[in-house]
């Protein structure tokens, strides 16, 4: 009996993963551009500027922080460098790129098991 092939990576997901990394970095780019920061104290006062802002913000982090969670445990035990890289990829670039490429990568990974 013979394996079938692996399958091809979804072209959605990386698609998915282009959007995200558009979509955010424009207004983050806007926002550093006119003076913006990381520094703790700023970026939390910005980022919880009303209350549409302060609930997106916490669904994000929260969501960020899950997939966090999921990828150690699930890619800790293989390689833990590899959890540390998506996990810094989510919280340096964004959850929306991170995620897309992550179960991209998680398909091809798991393809040859089924």
């Amino acid at each position: 009996m013979t394996t079938p092939p692996p399958k091809p990576i979804p072209r959605w997901y990386l698609a998915l993963a282009l959007a995200g990394l558009v979509g955010t970095w424009l207004f983050n780019l806007q926002y550093f551009l006119s003076g913006g920061s990381v520094a703790p104290d700023r970026f939390w006062a910005d980022a919880m500027v009303n209350p549409l802002t302060s609930a997106i913000t916490v669904d994000v982090y929260l969501s960020a922080l899950v997939f966090a969670v999921w990828v150690w445990r699930e890619t800790a035990p293989l390689s833990r460098w590899r959890a540390l890289a998506w996990i810094a990829l989510c919280f340096g670039v964004g959850l929306a790129v991170a995620l897309p490429l992550y179960l991209a990568h998680r398909g091809v990974a798991i393809a040859p098991r089924r």
